[in-house]
Protein backbone atom coordinates (compact mmCIF):
# COMPACT_ATOMS: atom_id res chain seq x y z
CA UNK A 1 0.00 0.00 0.00
CA UNK A 2 3.00 2.85 0.96
CA UNK A 3 4.27 1.40 -2.27
CA UNK A 4 1.70 1.95 -4.35
CA UNK A 5 0.65 5.62 -2.45
CA UNK A 6 4.42 7.30 -3.34
CA UNK A 7 3.68 5.86 -7.18
CA UNK A 8 0.41 7.64 -7.12
CA UNK A 9 2.13 11.18 -5.54
CA UNK A 10 5.11 10.90 -7.61
CA UNK A 11 2.82 10.82 -10.59
CA UNK A 12 1.46 13.80 -9.92
CA UNK A 13 4.98 15.70 -10.24
CA UNK A 14 4.72 16.51 -13.62
CA UNK A 15 8.37 17.86 -16.28
CA UNK A 16 8.12 21.14 -18.23
CA UNK A 17 10.91 23.12 -19.71
CA UNK A 18 11.36 27.05 -20.71
CA UNK A 19 12.20 29.16 -23.67
CA UNK A 20 14.96 30.28 -21.28
CA UNK A 21 16.63 26.99 -22.17
CA UNK A 22 16.60 28.37 -26.29
CA UNK A 23 18.12 31.64 -25.12
CA UNK A 24 14.75 33.33 -25.22
CA UNK A 25 15.85 35.57 -21.96
CA UNK A 26 14.08 38.68 -20.46
CA UNK A 27 17.09 40.72 -21.13
CA UNK A 28 18.28 42.82 -24.17
CA UNK A 29 20.96 40.49 -25.32
CA UNK A 30 22.84 40.42 -28.88
CA UNK A 31 22.34 36.82 -30.57
CA UNK A 32 19.13 34.95 -32.34
CA UNK A 33 17.08 32.76 -30.11
CA UNK A 34 14.69 30.27 -31.67
CA UNK A 35 11.36 30.55 -32.88
CA UNK A 36 8.43 29.91 -30.57
CA UNK A 37 7.34 26.95 -33.42
CA UNK A 38 11.11 25.56 -32.34
CA UNK A 39 10.91 25.35 -28.87
CA UNK A 40 7.84 23.93 -28.52
CA UNK A 41 8.32 21.27 -30.90
CA UNK A 42 11.65 20.56 -29.32
CA UNK A 43 9.94 20.80 -25.92
CA UNK A 44 7.26 18.05 -26.96
CA UNK A 45 9.77 16.09 -28.86
CA UNK A 46 12.21 15.49 -26.10
CA UNK A 47 9.59 14.84 -23.48
CA UNK A 48 8.41 17.35 -21.45
CA UNK A 49 4.66 18.07 -21.21
CA UNK A 50 4.64 21.63 -19.57
CA UNK A 51 6.30 25.31 -21.06
CA UNK A 52 6.38 28.77 -19.77
CA UNK A 53 5.47 31.68 -21.57
CA UNK A 54 8.74 33.44 -22.33
CA UNK A 55 9.07 37.20 -22.77
CA UNK A 56 5.91 38.68 -24.08
CA UNK A 57 5.15 38.41 -27.61
CA UNK A 58 7.47 36.23 -27.98
CA UNK A 59 4.63 33.29 -28.36
CA UNK A 60 1.11 34.01 -29.67
CA UNK A 61 -0.67 35.98 -27.52
CA UNK A 62 -4.14 35.23 -28.26
CA UNK A 63 -5.67 32.85 -26.12
CA UNK A 64 -6.93 30.35 -28.77
CA UNK A 65 -4.28 30.87 -31.12
CA UNK A 66 -1.69 29.73 -28.03
CA UNK A 67 -4.17 27.27 -26.64
CA UNK A 68 -4.35 25.66 -30.44
CA UNK A 69 -0.18 25.63 -30.66
CA UNK A 70 0.34 23.91 -27.07
CA UNK A 71 -2.90 21.45 -28.15
CA UNK A 72 -0.89 20.21 -30.91
CA UNK A 73 1.61 19.66 -29.10
CA UNK A 74 0.31 17.72 -26.07
CA UNK A 75 1.75 20.97 -24.21
CA UNK A 76 0.14 22.74 -20.83
CA UNK A 77 1.34 26.02 -20.25
CA UNK A 78 2.78 26.63 -16.30
CA UNK A 79 3.38 29.69 -16.05
CA UNK A 80 5.02 33.12 -17.22
CA UNK A 81 7.85 34.58 -15.94
CA UNK A 82 7.20 38.54 -15.22
CA UNK A 83 10.08 41.06 -13.98
CA UNK A 84 9.63 43.93 -12.81
CA UNK A 85 11.67 46.88 -11.38
CA UNK A 86 10.09 46.74 -7.73
CA UNK A 87 12.71 48.98 -5.90
CA UNK A 88 11.17 51.83 -7.91
CA UNK A 89 7.56 52.47 -6.88
CA UNK A 90 7.09 54.48 -9.63
CA UNK A 91 7.26 51.25 -12.00
CA UNK A 92 4.74 49.48 -10.12
CA UNK A 93 1.89 50.41 -12.05
CA UNK A 94 3.46 49.53 -15.41
CA UNK A 95 4.25 45.92 -14.18
CA UNK A 96 1.35 45.26 -12.47
CA UNK A 97 -0.32 45.97 -16.44
CA UNK A 98 1.89 43.48 -17.43
CA UNK A 99 1.08 40.89 -15.10
CA UNK A 100 -2.47 41.56 -15.60
CA UNK A 101 -2.37 41.64 -19.24
CA UNK A 102 -0.02 38.42 -18.66
CA UNK A 103 -2.41 36.26 -16.58
CA UNK A 104 -5.44 37.02 -18.59
CA UNK A 105 -3.78 35.47 -21.35
CA UNK A 106 -2.80 32.66 -19.18
CA UNK A 107 -6.08 32.11 -17.65
CA UNK A 108 -7.56 31.94 -21.21
CA UNK A 109 -5.28 29.12 -21.97
CA UNK A 110 -5.30 27.06 -19.18
CA UNK A 111 -7.49 28.48 -16.35
CA UNK A 112 -6.40 28.77 -13.13
CA UNK A 113 -3.28 26.87 -12.91
CA UNK A 114 -0.37 28.32 -14.17
CA UNK A 115 1.23 30.81 -12.29
CA UNK A 116 2.43 34.35 -12.30
CA UNK A 117 6.52 34.29 -11.66
CA UNK A 118 7.33 37.49 -10.20
CA UNK A 119 10.89 38.89 -10.23
CA UNK A 120 13.11 41.67 -9.81
CA UNK A 121 14.17 43.73 -13.58
CA UNK A 122 17.40 41.32 -13.14
CA UNK A 123 20.43 42.98 -14.64
CA UNK A 124 19.64 46.66 -14.38
CA UNK A 125 21.59 47.64 -11.35
CA UNK A 126 25.46 47.57 -12.73
CA UNK A 127 27.08 46.26 -9.23
CA UNK A 128 24.53 43.56 -8.43
CA UNK A 129 25.13 42.48 -11.92
CA UNK A 130 28.87 42.78 -12.00
CA UNK A 131 29.12 40.60 -8.47
CA UNK A 132 26.50 37.90 -9.42
CA UNK A 133 27.13 35.39 -7.16
CA UNK A 134 29.37 36.80 -4.95
CA UNK A 135 27.14 39.73 -3.61
CA UNK A 136 28.61 41.61 -0.33
CA UNK A 137 26.80 43.55 2.47
CA UNK A 138 26.16 47.51 1.53
CA UNK A 139 24.69 45.71 -2.10
CA UNK A 140 21.29 45.47 -1.28
CA UNK A 141 18.62 47.37 -1.01
CA UNK A 142 17.32 49.91 2.54
CA UNK A 143 14.73 49.41 5.04
CA UNK A 144 12.29 51.64 2.86
CA UNK A 145 13.33 50.16 -0.63
CA UNK A 146 12.28 46.60 0.68
CA UNK A 147 9.01 48.15 1.83
CA UNK A 148 8.51 49.08 -1.12
CA UNK A 149 9.70 46.35 -3.13
CA UNK A 150 7.17 44.25 -0.72
CA UNK A 151 4.92 46.37 -1.72
CA UNK A 152 4.26 45.84 -5.20
CA UNK A 153 4.86 42.10 -4.77
CA UNK A 154 2.21 41.98 -2.46
CA UNK A 155 0.05 44.57 -4.88
CA UNK A 156 0.77 42.82 -8.22
CA UNK A 157 0.11 39.10 -6.29
CA UNK A 158 -3.12 40.69 -4.81
CA UNK A 159 -4.96 42.25 -8.27
CA UNK A 160 -4.12 39.28 -10.19
CA UNK A 161 -5.62 36.53 -7.69
CA UNK A 162 -9.18 39.01 -7.84
CA UNK A 163 -9.13 39.29 -11.40
CA UNK A 164 -7.83 36.05 -13.38
CA UNK A 165 -7.94 33.50 -10.10
CA UNK A 166 -3.99 32.62 -10.91
CA UNK A 167 -1.41 32.41 -7.85
CA UNK A 168 1.81 33.99 -7.73
CA UNK A 169 5.29 33.12 -7.13
CA UNK A 170 8.59 35.21 -6.84
CA UNK A 171 11.61 33.90 -8.58
CA UNK A 172 15.02 34.86 -6.75
CA UNK A 173 17.62 35.51 -9.19
CA UNK A 174 21.41 36.53 -9.72
CA UNK A 175 21.91 39.53 -10.61
CA UNK A 176 18.91 41.33 -9.12
CA UNK A 177 18.07 42.70 -5.30
CA UNK A 178 16.56 39.12 -4.70
CA UNK A 179 19.52 37.00 -4.59
CA UNK A 180 20.65 35.53 -1.59
CA UNK A 181 19.63 33.47 1.41
CA UNK A 182 18.77 36.51 3.36
CA UNK A 183 17.59 38.66 0.97
CA UNK A 184 14.80 35.69 -0.11
CA UNK A 185 14.26 35.25 4.01
CA UNK A 186 13.72 38.83 3.85
CA UNK A 187 11.26 38.89 1.06
CA UNK A 188 9.43 35.98 2.32
CA UNK A 189 8.94 37.69 5.68
CA UNK A 190 7.63 41.41 3.96
CA UNK A 191 5.23 39.73 1.97
CA UNK A 192 1.51 37.97 2.85
CA UNK A 193 1.80 34.20 2.50
CA UNK A 194 -1.46 33.77 1.23
CA UNK A 195 -0.91 35.55 -1.96
CA UNK A 196 2.87 34.90 -2.56
CA UNK A 197 4.66 31.68 -3.13
CA UNK A 198 8.58 30.95 -3.43
CA UNK A 199 9.69 29.89 -7.14
CA UNK A 200 12.58 27.69 -5.81
CA UNK A 201 15.48 27.56 -8.83
CA UNK A 202 18.06 25.51 -7.49
CA UNK A 203 20.54 26.46 -9.89
CA UNK A 204 20.41 30.22 -8.79
CA UNK A 205 20.05 29.23 -5.39
CA UNK A 206 23.22 27.55 -4.99
CA UNK A 207 24.85 30.62 -7.04
CA UNK A 208 23.65 33.19 -4.65
CA UNK A 209 25.34 31.18 -1.40
CA UNK A 210 23.28 28.90 -0.54
CA UNK A 211 21.67 25.12 -0.75
CA UNK A 212 18.48 24.59 -2.45
CA UNK A 213 17.83 21.67 -0.15
CA UNK A 214 18.24 23.58 3.18
CA UNK A 215 15.62 25.94 1.30
CA UNK A 216 13.27 23.56 0.55
CA UNK A 217 13.21 22.28 3.95
CA UNK A 218 12.98 26.09 5.67
CA UNK A 219 10.20 27.23 3.06
CA UNK A 220 8.58 24.11 2.14
CA UNK A 221 4.98 25.74 2.97
CA UNK A 222 5.96 28.66 0.28
CA UNK A 223 7.41 27.04 -2.48
CA UNK A 224 4.60 26.65 -4.95
CA UNK A 225 6.90 25.94 -7.90
CA UNK A 226 9.95 24.60 -9.05
CA UNK A 227 12.80 25.02 -11.63
CA UNK A 228 15.70 22.19 -11.55
CA UNK A 229 18.59 24.22 -13.19
CA UNK A 230 22.34 23.21 -11.85
CA UNK A 231 25.12 24.85 -11.39
CA UNK A 232 28.84 24.50 -12.09
CA UNK A 233 31.03 25.96 -9.00
CA UNK A 234 33.95 25.71 -11.38
CA UNK A 235 32.76 28.23 -13.96
CA UNK A 236 31.66 30.01 -10.58
CA UNK A 237 35.23 29.85 -9.34
CA UNK A 238 36.39 31.29 -12.19
CA UNK A 239 33.91 34.26 -12.39
CA UNK A 240 34.86 35.36 -8.74
CA UNK A 241 39.11 34.99 -10.22
CA UNK A 242 38.31 36.92 -12.78
CA UNK A 243 35.49 39.42 -12.08
CA UNK A 244 32.78 38.47 -14.70
CA UNK A 245 29.37 39.59 -14.52
CA UNK A 246 26.40 37.82 -14.09
CA UNK A 247 25.69 37.25 -18.29
CA UNK A 248 29.80 36.61 -19.35
CA UNK A 249 29.05 33.91 -16.29
CA UNK A 250 25.98 32.41 -17.85
CA UNK A 251 27.76 32.52 -21.47
CA UNK A 252 30.51 30.50 -19.63
CA UNK A 253 28.06 27.56 -18.37
CA UNK A 254 28.08 28.24 -14.87
CA UNK A 255 24.08 26.82 -15.32
CA UNK A 256 25.08 23.25 -16.40
CA UNK A 257 23.37 20.38 -17.59
CA UNK A 258 21.56 18.56 -14.95
CA UNK A 259 23.68 16.39 -13.45
CA UNK A 260 27.02 17.87 -14.53
CA UNK A 261 27.03 20.66 -11.46
CA UNK A 262 27.10 20.53 -7.49
CA UNK A 263 23.12 20.74 -7.11
CA UNK A 264 21.91 17.25 -5.40
CA UNK A 265 19.04 16.70 -7.09
CA UNK A 266 18.33 12.99 -5.86
CA UNK A 267 18.00 14.89 -2.46
CA UNK A 268 16.06 17.51 -4.28
CA UNK A 269 13.12 15.51 -5.10
CA UNK A 270 13.28 13.20 -2.43
CA UNK A 271 12.48 15.86 -0.68
CA UNK A 272 9.50 16.96 -3.21
CA UNK A 273 8.02 13.52 -2.79
CA UNK A 274 8.52 13.32 1.04
CA UNK A 275 6.50 16.47 1.21
CA UNK A 276 4.22 15.54 -1.14
CA UNK A 277 4.49 18.31 -3.31
CA UNK A 278 2.62 17.85 -6.56
CA UNK A 279 3.48 20.95 -8.68
CA UNK A 280 5.38 20.93 -11.84
CA UNK A 281 9.21 20.73 -12.35
CA UNK A 282 10.90 22.82 -14.67
CA UNK A 283 13.95 21.86 -16.42
CA UNK A 284 15.41 25.62 -17.04
CA UNK A 285 19.16 25.84 -18.33
CA UNK A 286 19.78 29.34 -19.01
CA UNK A 287 21.52 30.14 -22.49
CA UNK A 288 22.44 32.98 -24.49
CA UNK A 289 21.14 33.50 -27.64
CA UNK A 290 22.78 31.34 -29.71
CA UNK A 291 24.76 28.93 -27.28
CA UNK A 292 25.19 25.09 -27.74
CA UNK A 293 22.47 22.89 -29.21
CA UNK A 294 19.54 23.71 -27.35
CA UNK A 295 17.45 20.67 -28.32
CA UNK A 296 20.70 18.20 -27.12
CA UNK A 297 20.96 19.43 -23.71
CA UNK A 298 17.12 19.10 -23.16
CA UNK A 299 17.19 15.57 -24.20
CA UNK A 300 19.74 14.72 -21.91
CA UNK A 301 18.47 16.39 -18.70
CA UNK A 302 15.23 15.22 -19.58
CA UNK A 303 17.38 11.81 -19.94
CA UNK A 304 19.16 12.48 -16.54
CA UNK A 305 15.53 13.35 -14.93
CA UNK A 306 14.34 9.51 -15.81
CA UNK A 307 17.70 8.25 -13.99
CA UNK A 308 15.84 9.93 -10.88
CA UNK A 309 12.64 7.81 -11.26
CA UNK A 310 11.08 11.42 -12.92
Amino acid sequence: MVAEILTTDIKMIKTANAPCSWGVLEFDLQGEAATYEKVLNEIAETGYTGTELGDWDFMPTDPKELKDELTKRKLEMVGAFVPVDFSNKEAHNKGLQTALKTAQLLAGVQGNSPFIILADENGKNKERTSNAGRIKNGMGLTDSQWNIFAEGVNLTAKKVKEEFGLRTVFHHHCAGYVETPEEIKTLLSKTDSNLVGLCLDTGHYMFGGGDPVEAYKNYKDRIWHVHFKDFSKEVADKSAQNNWDYFKSVGEGVFCELGKGAVDFSKMYNELVDNNYKGWIVVEQDVLPGMGVPKECAQRNRDYLKTLGI
